[in-house]
């Protein structure tokens, strides 16, 4: 099964997490011309594995909520742009459902200045600190 289902998917798939604003390009067919329509939001779900894999994309329109669920692998979809990342501490936003105006707001996940502090040397204390600061 797992080597039929390989076929049909892509070989990369760029990385968002819940929570991530992302413009998801979708190829929409009218009559015999193609066209690529963007679809930005936030993701709220991801549900599935392998070519099942679904995500739900939640954004305001005219004042009135829009969710839209894409199959991750699906040839449709050109490609999926990530332009912010939040934090979150759940798997689903549905709670977003019932918030409106700045409440639906979250809050911005610096990525670049995590890397940064990941590079820095840590700070020890006690005997640890005493050894290093010796040799």
């Amino acid at each position: 099964m797992n080597l039929v289902e390989k076929t049909s998917m892509k070989p990369e798939v760029p990385k968002f997490e819940i929570g991530d604003t992302v413009d998801v390009h979708v190829e929409i067919l009218e009559g015999d011309k193609k066209r690529i329509q963007i679809f930005n939001g936030v993701v709220i779900a991801r549900s599935g594995s392998g070519t099942r894999e679904m995500f739900t994309v939640r954004r305001i329109v005219q004042g009135e909520g829009v969710e839209r669920k894409f199959p991750l692998h699906s040839p449709r979809i050109a490609a999926i742009e990530v332009k912010r990342s939040a934090i979150v501490r759940r798997a689903k936003l549905y709670f977003l459902r019932d918030r409106v105006g700045k409440a639906v707001r979250l809050k911005e996940r610096r990525v670049e200045r995590a890397a940064e502090e990941a590079a820095k040397p840590k700070r020890r204390r006690g005997k640890k600190a005493k050894a290093a600061a010796e040799e």
